[in-house]
């Protein structure tokens, strides 16, 4: 047998199992550990956010290739999450593989979702409040800023929804290649295309729009409240389907669920377990003499 090189990446059914592995083992963190990580991984995604602000200020954000730039300097925000190691909302999408799979119950699935989502948008939150202080938003940077806070503000609630789901599916992405590599400079690569490419389309972030909000308030943009919920709501929905019915779920069901559906060792096991809840189930029901 060869043993594995630096080089040699994890195939696709490996990559599955190591992600349903991290999966359960996320689920089971401690709270308080649990939040600490994320709130690491909400203010690594404001950096990312705060460089893609600074990285398009003076261009037109809408031209092509700013957007590339700005989308490599944002990846800044999930390469810290994964390399450095945090608890990434978005990136815990990926999570529904062990729950389908019954390695983990639902109860401990949300709560982690709650928990880590709850302490991203704290992170984010401190991270914005932090560059306030910094004066750079009363510069040329806060227009910009301003204007990125608009314009999420600004998108109908469809428009966020499918700019979420089709966000996540690449975040996911990115996650999951990240599982492929071995070393840290692979993982780097598999997050920055995928991260770009999201940036590039417009695509809708909710972690980052947790820091991009804030960053527009200290600016001066007047987005109400309501409006800003009403972003986050939308794209967090569509982050979640996009994420675990794109991603989790049909590769759960490529290299785990459907393998097992045809690995007769399986079906013999699955009989088996019928048999026994039925058997249960005629002794439960039986009439006593």
């Amino acid at each position: 047998m060869n043993t594995p090189t630096p080089f040699d990446a994890h195939k696709p059914a490996e990559i599955a199992a190591l992600v349903e592995t991290a999966g359960v083992a996320k689920a089971k963190l401690p709270v308080a550990p649990m939040f600490v990580l994320a709130m690491l991984a909400g203010a690594f995604i404001g950096f990312g956010a705060a460089a893609y602000t600074m990285a398009i200020t003076g261009a037109d954000s809408t031209s092509g290739p700013v957007r590339v730039l700005g989308g490599a300097v944002f990846s800044l925000g999930l390469i810290l999450v994964i390399a450095g190691g945090a608890e990434l909302f978005t990136g815990n999408v990926l999570m529904v593989m062990a729950a389908v799979d019954r390695k983990i119950p639902l109860s401990l699935l949300f709560r982690s979702w709650g928990i880590v989502y709850v302490g991203n948008l704290a992170g984010a939150i401190g991270l914005a409040l932090a560059f306030v202080f910094t004066g750079l938003l009363e510069g040329p940077m806060g227009s910009t800023a301003a204007a990125i806070a608009n314009a999420k503000a600004g998108l109908e609630p469809m428009e966020a929804f499918a700019r979420g789901a089709l966000c996540n599916g690449l975040v996911c992405l990115a996650v999951w290649l990240s599982f492929a590599a071995r070393t840290v400079a692979g993982k780097v690569l598999a997050v920055l295309w995928p991260v770009t490419a999201f940036v590039l389309l417009g695509l809708e972030h909710s972690i980052a729009n947790m820091y991009f909000f804030p960053q527009g308030w200290a600016a001066g943009a007047a987005v109400p409240i309501f409006a800003a919920a009403t972003n986050l709501l939308w794209v967090t929905l569509g982050n979640i389907v996009g994420g675990a019915g794109g991603v989790a779920l049909a590769y759960w069901f490529a290299f785990i669920g459907g393998t097992k559906r045809q690995d007769p060792l399986y079906q013999s096991e699955r009989s088996t377990e019928q048999d026994d809840q039925k058997h249960v189930s005629e002794k439960a029901v039986k009439p006593r003499n």
